[in-house]
């Protein structure tokens, strides 16, 4: 059953609880496909993203968000921004934030779709995810997306959100 954007929308949830099953090949290529298609600032893409696949690899990087519930993911997919090849408004503003932003919700939304649980985390030492990787300077990490499959697959159906209404959103002029 294919279902609409809109109740993609509803189903993405953060999962935290992930089986001890790999990712197919298949699967992790359809991903990685949806995020190669996000549109970006310019069409600069000033992206990277790092799928590190294996227990042992999601636990070295839990070194720079030591939770006990991201070490159950199968995979951790970063997300990184290169500040030197974001475009930046005339005032100044660099745009590598959203371009990233807007990656891995195609990201996420691609995942949800064939009913695999991930959490964006934020909330990550930077410094140590940065040396885990290798990154240059100009390179940061922006995002870690552990992703696989929920313990509890009912989690897509089940989950009541708490949204603001429409009218606390938009001001229709």
């Amino acid at each position: 059953m294919k279902l609409s954007f809109l109740e993609l929308a509803q189903r993405r949830t953060s999962v935290r609880d992930f089986l001890e099953k790999p990712l197919e090949k298949e699967k992790l290529d359809y991903i990685m496909e949806a995020v190669r298609l996000a549109p970006s600032a310019v069409n600069y893409q000033p992206w990277s993203f790092f799928v590190l696949e294996g227990k042992d690899k999601v636990i070295e990087l839990s070194e720079a968000y030591n939770r006990e519930w991201f070490k159950t993911a199968s995979t951790c997919i970063v997300a990184c921004g290169n500040h030197q090849q974001s475009w930046k408004r005339k005032d100044g503003k660099d745009f590598c934030d959203v371009d990233i932003a807007i990656a891995v919700t195609h990201l996420i939304m691609a995942a949800t779709e064939m009913e695999l649980g991930t959490c964006w985390v934020c909330n990550f030492d930077k410094e140590i995810c940065s040396a885990i990787l290798q990154l240059p300077e100009y390179v940061e990490p922006i995002a870690l997306i552990p992703i696989g499959y929920p313990v509890n697959p009912d989690i897509f159906i089940q989950n009541e959100k708490k949204r603001k209404t429409i009218e606390e959103i938009f001001n229709i002029r």
